[in-house]
């Protein structure tokens, strides 16, 4: 990735923190417009089949809505289906920069496919409305055998081109969220980068894990978005038959209960798989209001199907929207925790860059022996407890690894339930690192 690499500036502590921020505003654009498109091209495909099989208008009519409704336009196809990842493509380059890595590999992989799928999707949703046009002309009474045959000749092909299209579409994109899941899910593992073949990867537990509840995530929401646009999107759609009507609307709230039933026990299993450098209060926090709010939403999916109206459709929309953020939220903080060490080194890069750019080649060294002495000393010794464990008992775990220790140090965890939690120092990345490096230094003389 070498190319890219190019495109990496160095950036402070506060800008890496940022661009965490950056990135859950594109995955909060992209991953419920991609998970509803995936979701409702499955759903379309299927009454799709259904309609062609058994001459059923009403699953036909649905399966033109569906793919309609859940692509919007090409524009927003363009802009919150390709833009956005490819947004994430370079925050991810700048976050991982200098690192054994595959997350990035895997996005851009992801980026194709995506890109690939979203255009065979949108030639599948104009194909059939070209179909509904063939099937609509009829033979003109003088018409010779030529513009006969070459009719059904186009009636034919545009019914292959719409079958195919949607079929090769949905396996790009299937594919393509596959391989995006597992991009993100290996930033939550820093030590295994680079050690494991994307198959390996991509079947793994882990990565299974976390797509599967993505897969019900776009079945929900494909379902309560078909409620909130049939029936509350400005005043609902007024043209409705009632018989089709009452399909639609329970079609769209088995969908939805379908995909987040499960939900809860597999946003648990995620949280319970993170390892416990990913986990922080936050992550729990936010975890929480996810699950508060796939209850929410049970509530309202049983008074409309109790009551037979689809009254609360769109109270389901946004309560599914925000659970969706929510959790991305609680991803992208616990790849931020993973990284902490990462982050480090970036920081420490452009406190060297710009010191160069600055010209400060004589920059007083940092002491880290009287950082200890006035900072640390206070509740750690080497030999014996004062507040906190002493260093022989503590340090030994490192194994030497000053980076490790820094991202410690400059964000502290309690390891101990023995001892209280150390409180944030408030060191600058350089001061972690030579205070780091003393103490690891000194701990070997004891």
């Amino acid at each position: 990735m070498d190319f890219l690499d190019k495109l990496v500036i160095p950036l402070s502590p506060e800008h890496l923190l940022l661009l965490h921020y950056i990135a859950i505003l594109i995955f909060f654009l992209f991953i419920p417009f991609i998970s509803m498109v995936l979701g409702g091209t499955a759903l379309s495909l299927y009454y799709k089949g259904l309609g062609s099989r058994f001459n059923n208008k009403t699953h036909l009519n649905f399966a033109k809505d569906v793919i309609e409704i859940v692509t919007i336009n090409k524009s927003t196809g363009i802009v919150l289906g390709i833009l956005t990842l490819i947004t994430s493509v370079l925050i991810f380059v700048q976050l991982f920069h200098n690192t054994d890595l595959s997350t990035v590999s895997y996005l851009l992989g992801s980026t194709f496919l995506v890109i690939v799928g979203l255009i065979l999707i949108y030639t599948y949703r104009y194909s059939l409305t070209f179909s509904e046009l063939f099937e609509s002309v009829k033979e003109p009474e003088n018409a010779s055998e030529h513009v006969a045959k070459e009719l059904v000749r186009f009636k034919a092909g545009s019914k292959s081109l719409s079958t195919k299209s949607g079929r090769f579409g949905f396996t790009f994109l299937f594919l393509g969220t596959w391989l995006f899941t597992a991009g993100l899910s290996t930033a939550y593992y820093p030590e295994e980068w680079g050690e494991k073949n994307i198959l390996a990867v991509m079947f793994s537990g882990d990565v299974i894990a976390r797509f599967i509840p993505f897969l019900l995530m776009a079945a929900a929401f494909t379902g309560a978005t078909l409620l909130f646009v049939f029936f509350k999107w400005d005043g609902g759609k007024k043209d409705l038959a009632g018989d089709y009507k009452e399909f639609v609307r329970r079609k769209s709230i088995h969908i939805t209960l379908f995909g987040s039933i499960l939900l809860p026990v597999f946003l648990l299993i995620n949280l319970i798989t993170l390892p416990n450098g990913a986990l922080s209060y936050s992550v729990f926090i936010y975890s929480t209001i996810a699950l508060l709010l796939l209850f929410l939403g049970y509530h309202y999916l049983y008074v409309m199907y109790k009551n037979s109206d689809a009254k609360y459709g769109g109270h389901i929309f946004f309560v599914l929207l925000f659970a969706i953020l929510s959790v991305i939220i609680k991803d992208q903080l616990a790849v931020g925790n993973a990284t902490q060490k990462q982050t480090v080194v970036l920081a420490a890069n452009f406190e060297q860059t710009m010191q160069k750019l600055t010209g400060e080649t004589n920059v007083p060294k940092i002491s880290g022996e009287e950082i200890y002495k006035n900072i640390c000393s206070a509740c750690h010794s080497f030999d014996h407890k004062v507040v906190g464990p002493p260093y022989k008992q503590t340090l030994p775990k490192y194994k030497g690894d000053v980076d490790k220790l820094v991202a410690f140090i400059l964000d502290p965890k309690q390891n101990n339930p023995g001892y209280p939690p150390m409180p944030n120092p408030g060191l600058k990345p350089a001061q972690a690192h030579a205070v780091a490096e003393y103490i690891l230094k000194e701990v070997k003389k004891y």
